[in-house]
Parts: structure tokens; C-alpha cells; sequence
């Protein structure tokens, strides 16, 4: 069959095509291929983002041959058409959306640590490649250095060669540091992007626009008005049957150092210059770098116990397959962050991430300072409440913002009322699996939305003094279906603070 052209969608107006190039994947049998890197790849053929001369090689160990990595990918594209519940969102697989992407899919078997693997790989090679890692962590280093004994990595003025890395780059502060020295010794900086899928999301795109685009609030966006912030990424989803990777990784190293870190840089970075990759990404380093290294005074970590989510039971962690019935391994992390710079000293920023907690929600909240009570002192009102701005990433993108009004009657009575707005009523939706963005952004060379390693070591270094206080300490366990564990609620509590409630329970079809 003959390579199938773009479809005949037109590209987001301002969007241009993808330059010509290689997109090499390591780990073309794994799930993260199947389940995001495959769909995300469809969803841009649909936007007629890629260039008719990509090619798509798949790297993996197992035996396979062109024929049968395209098959694969085509039955198991099909079995997500028919899960509702799915990340990938789509009624049917379009003949000539995914034809596209089929037609340009290549396999290459070989071992990710042997030389001839990158021989053989280099023959399929000319011009412009990514190679994506979408591999175990274990195996970062080897293939980068693979790559550059190849020569696989060299630029040139009319040849790019670009490297993505999934997390978790690194497990501390350590090997982070050592990581990017030995990956650095074969090829510059510029070419590795570090990935992140949480910046994929639009809503985390958004919050430049939320804060630099509106006059209203930027200049309320400080110290001097901004009480403190919540920012909370709560699952309803167990570990499932990722306990042999969960379990020597917990929820602080799986969550926080990544993406949690990079919600608080969106929020709380200096304006930078432009949006220039770099302005951008050398902001975000500097307030990963002003905050705080972590004590344990200042957070929490709990376990899941057995109870019921979404009318289920659902089993304790320790009881969850691969895990140690003994396991101390936190899935639920809550922490009082304080950022050292002129905009947000004294202002806390609470965290807090968990598995099988009451309601799926991503939101960051912003809380500011109350008005001055004394107006309202001859009045039946009893309390000037706090304006809570929510800007919410998952699961219904949007943002509200509560204030104070008077309620209906003769006397001066307070109510609490919210602005608000959600994406989809005013934007039309567009299926994303929220690699779409990263992966295009990748191929045109803009690495806004990756990190960098100054950025990376700024997070670990902030939780590593915890890491190490954590190695051997007990967790305080919590209902499975509850909002987390009391300790949680005591770290603000001490502070003359609470949590905002989860909502509800809702499905949750997403993973760390």
C-alpha cells in the first residue's frame, strides 16, 4: 500500500507543519507507545501537524517485523475506539487518520545496551530524527550513550537529532545530577527534552495566559494579597498492578519533584521576557530554586487502607499485588512549601497528591487575603470570607472564583457566590491525550513546556532532605474513598487553615 498523505483537516490556524523527520520510539511494544504516544500521534495526523515524509521507528527487544508492529498497533487503537472510559476519546478510528500513522511505522528489534542496535537503527537514518525514550528508567543512560558512540546524536545547521525523556529522571538528588552529567557528555543541552506530561495539559498551558494576559490579576498576584495556596492532584485509582514499580518509588518521588513542581512553577514564576523557550524555562528554574528544602515538620505522608470507592470495595495497598504486606510506602503526600523570594515570601503553598481518595481533582486554588472586617462591624454579618480563585486542570477544565455579595433582604447579610467558566462551553474540544502538544513541540524545536536539568535538580534538591528523612519512617494510613489521612488536615490546621473539600467520587481513569 502506498504511504497515505495527511488527511484533509485543516491545521489550527497559526499551527505550521512539522518539519521532515525520524521519530525513533524505544519501547515500540510498551504501554505508554500503545496507550498515549500512538493515539497522540493519530490525534495529529487529524490536525494535519505532521510532515507526509515523517517516518516512525520502533525500537523494542521482542521479535516483530513491520507488518506486525503496524497490526499490533492497529488492534489495540481499535480496542480504545470502544472504551468510553478510555484517555483516548473517539467513537471510531478514521480509515485515513490512522492509515497515515500506519503507513510510516517501521520496526528495528535490538537490545537497547548492545552497539549493533545502534548500527542497525543509524541505516534507517537520514536527515532530521527525535528519539523518544519511552523505556524503563533504568535504561536512560544506556541509550543515550548508545546514541552518541554512534553517532546518532551529531547536528548539523540543516539536521536536528533531539532526545525526550520520561520521567522519572532520576530518584533523588543524586542521580539526577549524575544522570545529566552522563547523558550531557554526549550531546549539548539544548538537545534533550525532558518530558512531562502534565504540561501537556491545556489548562496548565492556560495559566500564562490566566496571569499575564489579564491586568486584573497579575498585580494582586504577590504577597501583599495572596493568603496562600493549594495545589492538589487527588486520584481515585489504586495502584493497580504497577506495585513492583510503586513500591521503591511512593508518591512523593512519582509526583511531586515533576509534576507537582512544575504546577507551582506555572503559578508562581516571575514574568518572564517573552515567551521565548528559554525566558520561559529560566523563570521556572529560579522559583524551583528559591523554594525551601523540605523538613519533616512540614509534611505528611499516609497509605491507603481497605475501603469502598465508587460503591466498591477496594483493597488495602499492602494487599494490592507486588507490594510488601509490610510496605511503608506512601501513596498520599501533603506538604507546606515556602518559596524564598520578594514576590511570595510568607506565603505558604500547600501540596498534596494521593491514590484512592474521595474524588478525582488537578486544581491549583488561590487564596487571598480577606477584606478588612471593620466596615461590616454594626451589620449582621459575622465573617468576611476569603476570595478563593480555582483554576482547574482535571476533570472538567475551567476556572471559578468566589466572592462576597449581599444577600436579598433588608439588612446588610453576606453571600458567597462564584464567576465561572469551563473550557468546553466557550472552545470547541479537540481530542488530546495531552502528549499532543509536547510531542509537535518537539519536532519544531520549541522546548517550553520541557525541563531543563537546572530545573530538575532544583525539585529534587527540595524534596531530598525529606527522601532521606522518610527512608524509614512509619505512614499514617487512611481510608480508601476518604480525603486522606488526619495528619494531613493538622498540617494546615496548625497554621489556621483547612484543605478545600474533594468533590465526590468520580471515575478516574488516570495514572500517575
Amino acid at each position: 500500500m502506498a504511504d497515505q498523505a495527511a488527511p484533509t483537516r485543516k491545521a489550527t490556524p497559526g499551527d505550521a507543519v512539522a518539519p521532515p523527520c525520524a521519530l525513533v520510539i524505544f519501547g515500540a511494544g510498551g504501554d505508554l507507545t500503545k496507550r498515549l504516544l500512538m493515539p497522540a500521534l493519530y490525534n495529529l495526523s487529524g490536525s494535519r501537524l505532521l510532515s507526509n515524509d515523517l517516518t516512525i521507528i520502533g525500537v523494542d527487544h521482542n521479535e516483530n517485523t513491520d507488518e506486525g508492529w503496524r497490526q499490533n498497533l492497529t488492534e489495540t487503537m481499535e480496542s480504545y475506539a470502544k472504551d468510553a472510559s478510555g484517555e483516548f476519546h473517539t467513537d471510531h478510528i478514521d480509515e485515513a487518520q490512522w492509515g497515515f500513522i500506519r503507513d510510516r511505522l517501521h520496526f528495528v528489534q535490538g537490545d537497547f545496551e548492545k552497539d549493533e542496535t545502534y548500527t542497525s537503527l543509524g541505516e534507517h537514518l537520514k536527515g532530521n530524527a527525535v528519539f523518544y525514550l519511552a523505556v524503563a528508567a533504568r535504561f536512560f543512560g544506556s541509550i543515550v550513550d548508545g546514541l552518541g558512540k554512534a553517532g546518532l546524536l551529531k547536528q548539523s545547521d540543516d539536521q536536528f537529532r533531539r532526545v525526550v525523556i520520561e520521567k522519572p529522571f532520576g530518584h533523588d538528588l543524586a542521580s539526577a545530577q549524575a544522570l545529566n552529567t552522563r547523558i550531557l557528555k554526549q550531546a549539548d543541552e539544548s538537545q534533550f527534552y525532558r518530558i512531562d506530561h502534565f504540561l501537556g495539559k491545556e489548562t496548565v498551558q492556560s495559566m500564562m495566559a490566566i496571569r499575564f494576559a489579564n491586568g486584573i490579576f497579575e498585580p494582586l498576584w504577590r504577597r501583599e494579597y495572596v493568603d496562600h495556596v493549594q495545589i492538589t492532584a487527588a486520584e481515585t485509582v489504586g495502584v493497580e498492578k504497577r506495585g513492583s514499580f510503586y513500591e521503591p518509588t511512593g508518591a512523593l518521588r512519582d509526583m511531586v519533584p515533576n509534576h507537582m513542581f512544575q504546577l507551582l512553577c506555572m503559578v508562581a514564576m516571575e514574568p518572564p521576557n517573552s515567551f521565548d523557550a528559554e525566558a520561559v524555562r529560566t523563570e521556572k528554574a529560579k522559583l524551583a530554586e528559591a523554594v525551601k528544602p523540605i523538613m519533616p515538620d512540614h509534611a505528611v505522608r499516609g497509605q491507603y487502607a481497605a475501603g469502598v470507592e465508587l460503591g466498591k470495595d477496594v483493597p488495602a495497598y499492602r494487599d494490592e499485588p507486588n507490594v510488601d504486606p509490610n510496605s511503608n510506602t506512601e501513596t498520599y503526600a501533603a506538604l507546606k512549601l515556602e518559596i524564598e523570594n520578594w514576590r511570595w515570601a510568607g506565603v505558604p503553598f500547600y501540596v498534596r497528591t494521593g491514590k484512592r481518595l474521595a474524588g478525582r481533582l488537578t486544581e491549583i486554588a488561590i487564596h487571598f487575603k480577606p477584606a478588612p472586617y471593620r466596615l461590616f462591624r454594626d451589620t449582621a454579618v459575622e465573617d468576611v470570607a476569603q476570595n478563593v480563585m480555582r483554576i482547574r486542570i482535571a476533570p472538567e477544565p475551567g476556572e471559578t472564583t468566589e466572592i462576597n455579595v449581599k444577600a436579598p433582604g433588608p439588612q446588610m447579610r453576606l453571600g458567597r457566590v462564584e464567576n465561572a467558566f469551563r473550557y468546553k462551553d466557550f472552545f470547541d474540544e479537540t481530542p488530546n491525550v495531552g502528549y499532543e502538544t509536547l510531542i509537535y513541540d518537539c519536532m519544531i524545536g520549541d522546548a517550553t513546556l520541557f525541563q531543563r536539568a537546572d530545573n530538575i535538580e532544583a525539585g529534587w534538591a527540595a524534596v531530598d532532605p525529606l527522601l532521606k528523612a522518610w527512608k524509614d519512617a512509619p505512614v499514617e494510613l487512611y481510608t480508601a474513598g476518604s480525603d486522606g489521612p488526619r495528619a494531613a488536615e493538622d498540617l494546615l490546621a496548625r497554621d489556621r487553615r483547612s484543605w478545600l473539600p474533594l468533590p465526590g467520587e468520580t471515575e478516574d481513569k488516570s495514572g500517575g
